[in-house]
């Protein structure tokens, strides 16, 4: 699915982008760290939501909501579509030897 695999890259560099953005601020604040990172967070923070709203199992989950969260909404919405996927599926039986 293209755009679980895309939110999933999305909600990566969002969450990394926003913790090194948080780190240069503690820090050193470079000018040219926050100009480089400030628009990849803004457009993964924005890719993260539309990969979320394209998402069938997204709608009943809640998971849209969730992506909105700034940082590590895409992180969220990302697990509430897992866990949804993971309890709509009929659980496998296997036959036990022995």
């Amino acid at each position: 699915m293209i755009p679980v695999r895309t939110l999933r890259i999305s909600a990566g560099a969002e969450a990394i982008s926003l913790a090194a953005l948080l780190l240069n601020l503690l820090t050193t604040h470079t000018q040219a760290i926050a100009t480089l990172l400030g628009p990849l967070h803004g457009t993964a923070y924005l890719v993260a939501i539309a990969a979320t709203w394209m998402v069938p199992p997204a709608a009943s989950s809640g998971a849209r909501w969730h992506a909105l969260i700034p940082g590590v909404g895409g992180l969220l919405a990302l697990r509430r579509i897992r866990n949804r996927a993971r309890t709509s599926q009929p659980p496998t039986h296997q036959a036990q030897e022995g």
